[in-house]
């Protein structure tokens, strides 16, 4: 059975340290075939397979969509493939195929997040509000900072549907094709002291908590050597 491939959306800017070392935790432990940068593939990054895209700059949910149908129209990215973020690190050993995970109902996690808002919520409620008026009743979420296996027509059939680039596409696409899945809590890592799980199979992280933070130095540590996809810079 061939590997699946791995896509990773990623924003213009060389300086990506987040995804180098994500590279290397893929090496190491997620099985595949190819990886894919789609939109902007840093100098040293060249050992990557590309898919080039314009990157309007409105909202990263806007570049994030447009990389997602560029790889599911891509003749040459598997189907199915792997799409993971340039701030996800895979820290153990996974199994092939990789297994799909949920955060559980919308519902729960409005209540979590009260009465705050934001583009993520915004997106969030708008997206809900779809999935109810389509007939399902308590949606799940699909939004975790994880790598979630993606089947081509599926997944172009929801952007297709979704409400605007902005909606969860990665819920839409879930609930629409019945992924079920195993609940997990998100694995975002915003701040830099060491409240997080060390022993976590996945692990993100934000700018500052990866460049200054425990949880930076934790991956660093763990996957020192180069990978296959980096170059050295030419003389």
């Amino acid at each position: 059975m061939q590997l699946p491939d791995l896509v990773v959306p990623v924003r213009e800017g060389a300086n990506n340290e987040q995804l180098r070392y994500a590279l290397r935790s893929w090496v190491a432990n997620l099985p595949h075939r190819h990886v894919w940068i789609v939109g902007f593939r840093p100098w040293w990054a060249a050992g990557a397979r590309h898919i080039p895209t314009r990157q309007r700059g409105i909202s990263r949910y806007v570049n994030t969509t447009t990389a997602m149908r560029a790889a599911c129209e891509h003749p040459e990215v598997s189907d199915p493939f792997v799409w993971a973020n340039d701030d996800t690190f895979v820290m153990s050993p996974q199994p092939s195929p990789f297994p799909v995970f949920h955060r559980g109902p919308v519902r729960e996690l409005e209540a979590h997040y009260g009465a705050r808002s934001g583009a993520y919520l915004a997106a969030m409620r708008e997206t809900r509000d779809f999935l109810v008026g389509l007939g399902y009743e308590d949606p799940i979420s699909y939004e975790l900072h994880v790598p979630l296996p993606v089947h081509k027509a599926p997944m172009l059939q929801a952007l297709d549907l979704a409400p605007g680039h902005d909606a969860h596409k990665r819920t839409v696409y879930g609930v629409l094709n019945n992924l079920g899945g195993t609940q997990m809590t998100d694995v975002k890592v915003m701040r830099r002291g060491p409240q997080f799980d060390v022993r976590s199979p996945f692990l993100s992280t934000m700018p500052d908590s990866f460049a200054n933070g425990a949880v930076g130095r934790l991956i660093r540590q763990s996957f020192p050597e180069p990978c296959p996809y980096e170059v050295r810079r030419r003389r």
